[in-house]
């Protein structure tokens, strides 16, 4: 930062800023945390007949732990492309009416997730469902580490629960599915030919406001040879619609790239399955009885409302560590 010719690359200035300050925030909570041990010493040998003094250090310990806990998963979040934006796609499945309900619910969860960490979320496509619910969802998410923490959540998402749909209360089971994808950089080598795309255009659908146009501007790109669809109804024309549309068709045909090239199968992205029984990678328990769990790390809770509500941390953290139970 001290040379001369730092700022004459703006952008690579302000990347290095960036890198400074959480090398800062992480340094700062490192001294922080030995300062408070340090200072904690010496009432060591004298708790163990003083309740007072043995509730303050158990308060202590649980700070000094949760500062821990933090730099742990900060340091966890270091992969290639962890810091990225990211585009995250929820799609109903298996379940009709029940699992466009299903997909809602996600979309509403995630977006009070993102809303906690203070994340901008843009919608770049909305899917109403014939009845209820939606259909899919393209959610732009922009904040630090978004593809670090979100990555995880790739995958089969399942409900269980009486449905209020059904004028006999029975218990259903319904499915959504959750992708993410990092978004690189605009410097992405990848070429597309024109003639390897299939380009729809269609009249935007939502929740009203800006996700409604009067005229066919929202654009479906699908990718002929690796059958991939990506579509944006958030722009105002259909020439902007399909400028982000084939910047998330990139996107995901980077992350195709990759993953070829990594020797750990799906490395980025996890195993492609259906969005049906038997691959899901959550599930979420409203009767018989209250549980949500996570099938790979074994990590639940009993509090589904709260889940549902966006507290999605301790998953995530669980993720991430690699925590099984």
């Amino acid at each position: 930062m001290m040379k001369e010719s730092f700022w004459n690359d703006k952008s690579k200035a302000e990347a290095i800023i960036d890198e400074l300050n959480n090398l800062k925030q992480m340094t700062d909570a490192i001294k922080e945390a030995k300062i408070r041990i340090d200072n904690n010493y010496s009432f060591i040998d004298n708790i163990e007949n003083d309740e007072e003094m043995l509730k303050i250090m158990t308060e202590e310990v649980n700070d000094i732990s949760k500062i821990v806990n933090k730099l742990e998963v900060n340091l966890l979040l270091s992969g290639p492309y962890d810091k990225c934006d990211c585009v995250l796609e929820i799609h109903s499945g298996a379940g009709g009416t029940e699992a466009c309900d299903w997909a809602n619910m996600l979309y509403r969860m995630y977006l009070r997730w993102c809303e906690k960490k203070k994340y901008k979320v843009e919608v770049l496509d909305y899917q109403e469902g014939e009845e209820v619910g939606i259909k899919s969802v393209y959610l732009s998410i922009k904040g630090k580490n978004s593809y670090g923490y979100l990555k995880n959540e790739k995958g089969i998402h399942r409900l269980v629960r009486l449905s209020p749909f059904d004028t006999n209360n029975k218990r259903h089971t319904s499915f959504a599915s959750v992708d993410v994808i990092p978004e690189f950089d605009n410097t992405l080598d990848i070429e597309i030919n024109e003639k390897d795309l299939k380009i729809d255009v269609y009249r935007s659908s939502g929740a009203g406001g800006q996700h409604v146009n009067t005229t066919d501007s929202a654009v479906r790109i699908t990718h002929l040879p690796t059958k991939i669809v990506v579509t944006c109804q958030s722009q105002r024309s259909q020439i902007q619609n399909r400028e982000k549309a084939m910047e998330i068709l990139k996107n995901k045909l980077k992350l195709l790239e990759i993953e070829k090239q990594n020797k750990q199968l799906n490395a980025l992205r996890g195993e492609q399955k259906n969005i049906e029984f038997g691959s899901q990678i959550r599930s979420y328990v409203m009767h018989p009885y209250s549980m949500v769990k996570d099938h790979r790390t074994g990590y639940e809770t009993s509090n589904v409302d709260k889940v549902l509500d966006g507290d999605l941390d301790e998953f995530i953290e669980a993720n991430l560590k690699g925590i099984s139970l």
